[in-house]
């Protein structure tokens, strides 16, 4: 009986050997595989920590973008705002002083000065018809609608009416602001190319306006928002040197300085 148990086990033990080497196997397999399985699990992470870096990266360049346009568009809005505020108040000004003189001089023979004044184009033409006093008055009221439409925002209509103005009225004293103003309307709306046209046209036919500087200062903003930055420089330093102390010459100051600035001058 001891001898068939002891056989039993001797054939017994060789299985059981097997089922354990088995066993051992597929438990350093399952392990490799589990290793296998974190090795890959840790890759991934890694790869899309460094996918979440690279977008943020992005971001962070993209916002810094957007921080500089916003301070490129306030530094503009400014001094288009301190440009546009000092020229309606001198208009508002000059157009009651204007008012005043086209009305005193079809009263008197002491007036004539300045009716021959309203019947000439500063600049160019050399005589014209005066201007009867209701064609005065038509002037003043067209003049007048235009007017509360760019100071109403209202750019296109402003641009229409000033256009007008000036086809009608081309020897007007109230021409060069007209033309000024046709040209900030188009300025406003970035369709430059028309606005520098204008502008040219108070610098060329009124040399010797009130407008004369703003214009010859918009004709140098026009040329940087343009990209001819060279042409834009050179006009901005005119303004400074023509017209010294002026409004005209610190804003041209002011824009030559940002430029320094952005080129890292």
């Amino acid at each position: 009986m001891a001898g068939a148990i002891a056989t039993a086990m001797l054939f017994a033990f060789p299985a059981f050997a097997q089922d354990s080497r088995l066993s051992l196997a597929d438990r350093v397999t399952r392990l490799e595989q589990q290793a296998q399985s974190r090795d890959s699990g840790g890759v991934g992470m890694v790869n899309q920590m460094s996918q979440m870096q690279a977008q943020l990266r992005q971001l962070q360049g993209q916002i810094e973008e957007l921080q500089h346009h916003l301070q490129q568009l306030d530094d503009k809005s400014k001094a288009q705002y301190i440009d546009l505020d000092s020229r309606l108040s001198r208009i508002e000004q000059g157009g009651a002083g204007n008012a005043g003189a086209a009305a005193g001089a079809g009263a008197a023979a002491s007036g004539a000065n300045t009716a021959a004044a309203n019947a000439t184009a500063p600049a160019s033409a050399g005589s014209a018809a005066p201007l009867s006093a209701a064609d005065n008055d038509a002037a003043q009221a067209a003049y007048g609608v235009a007017f509360k439409s760019i100071r109403d925002g209202n750019y296109v209509a402003a641009a229409r009416e000033f256009h007008a103005f000036v086809e009608q009225y081309p020897n007007h004293p109230l021409a060069p602001n007209a033309w000024y103003w046709l040209g900030e309307s188009y300025y406003v709306t970035t369709n430059y190319p028309v606005a520098l046209e204008a502008f040219k046209q108070v610098v060329s036919q009124f040399p010797d306006s009130e407008k004369a500087p703003d214009a010859l200062l918009k004709v140098g903003f026009t040329e940087l928002e343009l990209k001819h930055e060279a042409d834009g420089k050179a006009v901005l330093t005119s303004v400074i040197g023509k017209y010294p102390g002026s409004n005209a010459a610190q804003l041209a100051q002011e824009r030559l300085r940002r430029l320094q600035r952005a080129n890292g001058g």
